[in-house]
């Protein structure tokens, strides 16, 4: 498996050396950014397998990269940093793409266990995509391009974020089988978001409002009550 290459985005330069240091250690290629400006140029002019990004930086703000990232047609997981142990911070990260959050002061090792499950969900997806024999979806009206992240529904191309086409392409994967909110969680989102289930709620939400011809009797995904959610079975 080839090194893994990580951008920091993190104003506490002491802190950036010492996560790169251990980094390193694992053989990843690290980068150091200390203001958001910067870390923002070279998220555009560079291609990384991953950001670790403060909450709360000078020049750029941590969401304001992250909404940025998610702009992006490639796909780049988020870890965000935040000083701040506040639920509404690490929800707002969490919905503004973030694939998992660390509230400071944290341990190097809670760190690097973060960065372990990120990048096993990230390699397993690239596995199933290889050893997918169609990357395109179909049901109804409703089609998926998994490798072009294009979703179209009546012919019109859907707008998503990165994290709605993950959810979306996920719940299609898995026609007819019932999940819950935990079970979304933990496959789409990864490690380390419990306690924030509503989270999956907002995002089937916003889902139903772009894909669905009446959001308030979905088709696609629909509700199992007292259990979870559901996509249609073909």
């Amino acid at each position: 498996m080839r090194a893994k290459s990580i951008l920091i985005i993190e104003d506490n330069e002491d802190m950036a050396h010492l996560l790169a240091l251990h980094l390193r250690d694992l053989q990843c290629k690290v980068e150091l950014c200390f203001d958001g400006l910067s870390g923002l140029a070279q998220i555009k002019s560079k291609q990384f397998d991953l950001v670790i990004l403060d909450l709360m930086l000078p020049g750029c703000g941590g969401l304001e990269i992250c909404r940025s990232i998610r702009n992006n047609s490639v796909y780049i997981p988020v870890l965000m940093l935040t000083a701040k142990d506040s639920k509404q911070d690490c929800i707002q990260g969490l919905e503004t793409g973030a694939d998992d959050y660390v509230t400071k002061p944290f341990s190097i090792t809670e760190v690097l266990a973060r960065i372990k499950a990120i990048f096993r969900r990230t390699d397993a997806i690239a596995v199933i995509a290889q050893n997918t024999q169609s990357d395109i979806i179909q049901q109804g009206s409703l089609i998926i391009c998994s490798d072009r992240h294009k979703v179209t529904v009546n012919n019109q191309v859907i707008d998503l974020t990165a994290r709605e086409f993950d959810l979306l392409l996920f719940f299609a994967r898995h026609p007819g089988r019932v999940f819950s909110r935990a079970e979304l969680l933990d496959r789409v989102w990864g490690y380390g978001h419990d306690g924030f289930e509503h989270t999956v709620n907002s995002h089937i939400n916003r889902l139903r409002i772009k894909i669905e011809e009446d959001p308030k009797q979905p088709v696609y995904i629909q509700t199992v009550w007292g259990v979870g959610y559901k996509f249609m079975d073909k």
